[in-house]
């Protein structure tokens, strides 16, 4: 996505409150099915943005001594790192 280009355009909301992201807005963002979006309300402005995981909420799984890593052995601690946050998570 440019963060350059301007897009503007128009949904409606329903009777149910919902509304469709439109698609021109979809594809710049990389929206996908069950893409989390993230709404916020500050002085009367409404900013709507996708909550994806990037790659610098990963850092701190990188080790200190820059020790090369394989793609699973990444994978793995990704994966370790999901499982626990959903173990605080829950409590």
């Amino acid at each position: 996505m440019s963060h350059h280009a301007a897009i503007q355009v128009q949904s409606t909301v329903t009777s149910k409150g919902q509304t469709t992201v439109p698609k021109e807005l979809r594809d710049a963002l990389g929206i996908k099915e069950g893409t989390p979006l993230r709404w916020k309300l500050e002085n009367g402005v409404l900013t709507v943005r996708p909550k994806t995981r990037r790659l610098e909420n990963f850092v701190p799984l990188a080790p200190p001594n820059g020790k090369h890593l394989t793609v699973e052995e990444m994978d793995e601690a990704i994966g370790e790192a999901v499982a626990e946050r959903d173990r605080r998570a829950k409590g």
